[in-house]
């Protein structure tokens, strides 16, 4: 299964100011990290529905994390990707939901970038 993965690296050149370019690059840094390992355990889980939404559930915890780190609308970008990664799970009479929630993922680039602008 390909999980979609985010693509934050113009993140840094989408800020402002000086110190929200320095926090905008330690967001991308992080989700793009997050996004990463969750699509690695990805590989690992194989059909396993409880590893799967184990896997979600550890990406939504350390964005929430992150999220906690900044106030606005940052902080609600990323609570809502929290969001995404913590409703990920296999659905043996919908497989493809799976695959639904991985394409939301995408759509947080935007929203991610343009709170930070």
């Amino acid at each position: 299964m390909t999980i979609a993965t985010l693509s934050l690296a113009g993140l840094t050149t989408a800020c402002g100011a000086l110190g929200q370019a320095v926090d905008c690059n330690e967001v991308a840094t992080e989700v793009t990290k997050i996004s990463n390992e969750f699509t690695t355990s990805m590989a690992s889980v194989g059909t396993d529905p409880k590893a799967f939404e184990a896997a979600g559930d550890e990406a939504a915890k350390k964005v929430k994390d992150l999220a906690g780190k900044y106030d606005g609308e940052l902080a609600s970008a990323l609570n809502d990707l929290a969001a995404t990664f913590d409703g990920f799970e296999i659905d043996p009479k919908n497989p493809t939901g799976a695959m639904e929630s991985a394409n939301k993922l995408q759509g947080f680039t935007t929203k991610i970038q343009s709170a930070c602008s």
